[in-house]
């Protein structure tokens, strides 16, 4: 039996392996529109799964980058439509305010999903490992913030 004989792979995730392929190598100036191509693809869940991949990469690079705010309104407006990557993107700038010691607000990281919470309670920042040692959404996260506070103060 060869390859052909086999079941042949769903062309989504064909798609999803080349959108995923394409997003890794876009030049800066066209993955916003990059973006909204993959975006308008009529398998929506796929499309999305793509994008947040990406995302999540390039926020994870850029985050202490100056080109962040930049690349994040133009980001903002490529996901307008998705709440869920509009929630993301907002996360990693959470995310990114905590990291570099910018202001931040208490009640924006309790309103948070519980993967931004967990990637703060393991994170450094002092007051969040306290917001979230006490009032963390689950038992896990509460404890890998105590856990965070008990490292700073072991050092």
């Amino acid at each position: 039996m060869n390859a052909e004989d086999g079941p042949q792979e769903p062309a989504e995730h064909a798609r999803f392996a080349a959108y995923l392929a394409d997003l890794e190598q876009v030049a800066d100036a066209d993955e916003i529109e990059l973006v909204g191509r993959v975006l308008a693809d009529p398998d929506r869940v796929m499309a999305q799964a793509a994008v947040v991949r990406h995302l999540d990469r390039r926020a994870a690079e850029l985050c202490p980058d100056p080109v962040w705010e930049e690349w994040a309104a133009g980001m903002a407006r490529a996901v307008a439509d998705r709440p869920f990557l509009t929630r993301r993107l907002r996360e990693w700038s959470l995310l990114r305010a905590l990291t570099l010691r910018l202001p931040w607000r208490a009640d924006a990281l309790l309103a948070s999903s519980d993967w931004l919470q967990l990637k703060a309670a393991a994170g450094s920042d002092p007051e969040a490992l306290g917001v979230l040692t006490d009032r963390g959404r689950t038992k896990r996260i509460r404890r890998t913030a105590r856990a965070g506070l008990t490292r700073r103060c072991g050092s």
